[in-house]
């Protein structure tokens, strides 16, 4: 059994503000302490209320990191999602919000108003590392890792990002090196995950030379897979030279959003 000093209680933030950035991606700015605001990212654990919960049963967090959920129905889902701005001067924290599907996240964050609550435990890397030369490539749910990604890079960085979304209007200003080639990959009306549009993006990029290079995938898992087979293959890459992770999985609920 685990001992009552053995786990603390987990960091909830407060809802300041929202706003739409795109038709489907809602932008919302927590607040809290500086602790728990520099501990939120850049990859998070959000721990996601129900829709009106005035009380929501949170868990706690375990001394290893294990989150300990209380006995019974607690109605909080657990959901991974990249920060898309932290301040912990400030105290806020900024994450970003793919309405797509009606999984739990996307649900509290289409009704989400100032003052609800969010909680977070435990976070980790992108997963990203300094190169040369970079791949990016992912959907709406990687927009805020690539938008992180892009804005950390030293400017001589070259490379291309590919980003796959709706359509011209679900586009966002993303500031990268000049070296870096955005391109935005519109797959109409087709519902995300279902065509190969960032998949043979990647195939038709020819590898640059040279083993300065890293790529960083994230979108549908099947996606992911195809990519990831490509650079592995046809790139050659090595562990240390690339990472790509499965964000969501067609047939359920979209849960990241980066």
């Amino acid at each position: 059994m685990t001992a009552p000093d053995a786990t603390r209680p987990v960091d909830v933030l407060t809802v300041v503000s929202v706003a739409g950035v795109t038709p489907t991606v809602r932008r919302v700015v927590l607040s809290g302490t500086a602790e728990a605001v520099a501990a939120a990212g850049p990859t998070v654990n959000l721990l996601v209320p129900e829709v009106g919960d005035p009380a929501p049963r949170w868990p706690a967090v375990a001394r290893d990191g294990r989150i300990v959920w209380p006995q019974g129905r607690h109605g909080v889902s657990l959901r991974s999602y990249t920060a898309r701005r932290q301040d912990p001067a400030r105290g806020e924290v900024e994450i970003d919000f793919v309405l797509h599907g009606d999984g739990p996240a996307a649900t509290w964050a289409a009704a989400a108003v100032p003052g609800a609550l969010l909680g977070v435990a435990g976070a980790g890397p992108l997963g990203d590392r300094p190169a040369g030369w970079l791949l990016l490539a992912g959907d709406e749910t990687a927009l805020p890792a690539i938008g992180r990604i892009l804005a950390a890079a030293p400017a001589g960085t070259r490379g291309v990002a590919l980003v796959e979304v709706a359509g011209a209007d679900e586009e966002q200003a993303l500031v990268h090196p000049a070296g870096v080639d955005v391109r935005w990959l519109h797959r109409g009306a087709s519902p995300p995950g279902e065509g190969t549009l960032l998949v043979d993006a990647v195939a038709a990029l020819e590898r640059p030379e040279g083993e300065d290079l890293f790529a960083w995938v994230a979108a549908e898992s099947a996606t992911v897979r195809a990519v990831r087979a490509d650079l592995r293959g046809r790139w050659g890459l090595g562990r240390a030279q690339h990472h790509a992770i499965g964000y969501w999985r067609r047939g359920r609920a979209m849960a990241p959003a980066g």
